[in-house]
């Protein structure tokens, strides 16, 4: 942790704890929840609680410590509170500190779900007072909670992002015709032109098709290192769909797997792709594949109002579902506004277009790392 961290437990988790002991003993505990931190032993347990809990995303899996830490370097304080030997609840945070964007400590950074999944009210409670003491002692601009459902009504969110997700029928016919007409057409060009669907084993075709596509968006690219990471951490969960045309990549996604669940989270495809049809038949494919593993959810992820990410998604029939991004000010007396909707972006952006991809693929992830 070094010796300019908090350490836990402290002072500030003894607090919590007496100040919900009468509370926990309503609940048959003799003793509230104790919040401590996730050790490398702690693991397995924390990621069995993490599929028993109805709250918690593939976001809350023990993995994301390790990935945010070798892939970017940032400090993570992954807390769990702890009752009678079990675990109740689990908060992963993680600190970003940098000198363009601010300093932070969030559940959890370059994930579109976090923040806090516990299954006693007292456990949620204890986290969330211990996040709240862990960010005035480090001292922080925010604390930051990307959950799903609204918890704290009296902090300043954020109302621009949404996300998409929908059930998805065990025969593949039935989620053929569910998609919207003139979708579904775009589907069946795709499909005409010739296009194939492989599951791939490492990242190489993903990465070239996705750093293209975001690099002629003006968006910094993460590290290769960050998806072989990804993919390793997490081989049960983590899956890349390639298509091809002729031998060709010209889409990719990488997607999660996760509690009957498939999550497209990365995507991308060259100059050929739009033309091709081939993002509209790649995440047909995924989904025709997802279907035929009983997956029960097709989750589209996350995307801003007012952008095509946005408009594509509900082309396919989905209805968007606010996200609940809540922000404790510290240091900060405004929300962070980092997006690139945000008009000082803008050059910056066309600035990136220009910049040749090699170039942009060693500068972008020392950028993208302190966005979170």
């Amino acid at each position: 942790m070094g010796s300019d961290g908090p350490h836990f437990p402290g002072p500030e988790m003894n607090a919590i704890n007496q100040s919900h002991m009468q509370e926990a003993a309503h609940c048959g505990s003799d003793t509230a929840p104790t919040v401590r931190l996730m050790q490398a032993d702690d693991a397995h347990r924390w990621d069995e609680f993490v599929l028993g809990c109805e709250q918690a995303s593939f976001f809350h899996c023990a993995g994301w410590k390790e990935v945010i830490e070798r892939a970017f370097g940032h400090r993570t304080y992954f807390l769990y509170a702890e009752s009678e030997g079990r675990i109740r609840g689990v908060l992963p945070l993680a600190q970003i500190k940098s000198r363009l964007f601010g300093h932070s400590l969030s559940s959890l950074p370059f994930c579109v779900y976090g923040g806090i999944a516990a299954d006693l009210p007292e456990a949620a409670d204890a986290l969330d007072r211990a996040a709240q003491s862990l960010a005035a002692e480090l001292n922080v601009d925010y604390l930051e909670y990307r959950h799903l459902q609204q918890q704290h009504p009296e902090w300043p969110t954020k109302d621009l992002y949404v996300t998409f997700r929908k059930d998805i029928d065990p025969d593949e016919e039935v989620n053929l015709q569910a998609i919207p007409r003139k979708q579904r057409a775009m589907v069946r060009k795709g499909i005409k032109a010739g296009l194939l669907s492989e599951i791939d084993h490492n990242t190489d075709r993903f990465f070239a098709a996705y750093s293209a596509s975001v690099h002629r968006l003006g968006t910094p690219v993460f590290s290769k290192k960050y998806f072989k990471l990804l993919t390793e951490v997490f081989p049960q969960h983590c899956e890349i769909l390639t298509i091809t045309k002729d031998n060709r990549t010209v889409s990719s996604v990488l997607s999660f797997y996760f509690k009957g669940e498939v999550l497209p989270y990365y995507g991308g495809g060259n100059a050929s792709a739009r033309e091709l049809a081939a993002n509209d038949f790649m995440y047909w494919e995924l989904m025709r594949r997802a279907c035929a593993k009983g997956i029960r959810v097709f989750d589209f992820g996350r995307s801003k109002h007012g952008t095509g990410s946005f408009d594509f998604k509900k082309n396919w029939g989905f209805l968007p579902q606010p996200l609940h991004y809540e922000y404790q000010l510290h240091r900060a007396q405004a929300i962070p506004d980092t997006n690139p909707l945000n008009p000082k972006y803008q050059l910056m952006i066309k600035a990136w277009q220009r910049m040749p991809l090699s170039v942009a693929n060693i500068v972008g992830p020392f950028i993208v790392k302190n966005l979170g």
